[in-house]
């Protein structure tokens, strides 16, 4: 009886572990362990002007590091909340092991918006942001150009918000 009670134990011991192990990994979306693209080569200069996006955000990031937003949507689960942020802020090329990305904040809001008719009227929903950061991966497209991305919502899914050069920029 002594060896059912054992093995009784150790089989109650790997479930738990199991059960653990499932729950740590349950919430582990693409980008929570997202490497980085892997690009190093880029130039703040490259990166300089005019970007947007189909959802008719417009982000111009000045030589001087100095940066103007319109319409841009909040990163991670931020997104879920629907505002849309305008304004003034800064901006800054940065390079770590995994490649390099674009930081931004937003230092003046001077507009809010809502994606949605349904989030506009939401009373639930936190109030939007006075200053906000976001980090923008840096790739390229497949004819080399550049397109900068984050991304937002579930981390399960993977949605990625991507920036591409600014329509005769």
């Amino acid at each position: 009886m002594a060896g059912g009670r054992r093995l009784y134990a150790w089989g109650a011991a790997l479930g738990g572990l199991m059960v653990v192990l499932a729950a740590l990994t349950a919430c582990a979306g693409p980008y929570q362990y997202y490497g980085g693209t892997g690009i190093h080569d880029t130039t703040a200069a490259e990166v300089a002007g005019g970007w947007e996006n189909v959802e008719g955000t417009r982000v111009v990031l000045r030589k001087d590091g100095t940066a103007l937003f319109e319409k841009l949507d909040g990163q991670d689960f931020d997104f879920e909340d629907g505002w849309r942020l305008s304004g003034t802020g800064t901006w800054q090329l940065a390079d770590d092991d995994g490649g390099q990305a674009v930081r931004l904040a937003l230092t003046a809001r001077t507009r809010v918006e809502s994606r949605s008719p349904t989030t506009a009227t939401d009373t639930s929903a936190s109030e939007p942001p006075s200053t906000y950061a976001w980090s923008f991966y840096v790739d390229r497209d497949q004819h080399d150009e550049l397109r900068l991305f984050f991304f937002y919502g579930d981390p399960d899914i993977g949605n990625a918000y991507v920036m591409t050069r600014e329509t005769g920029s």
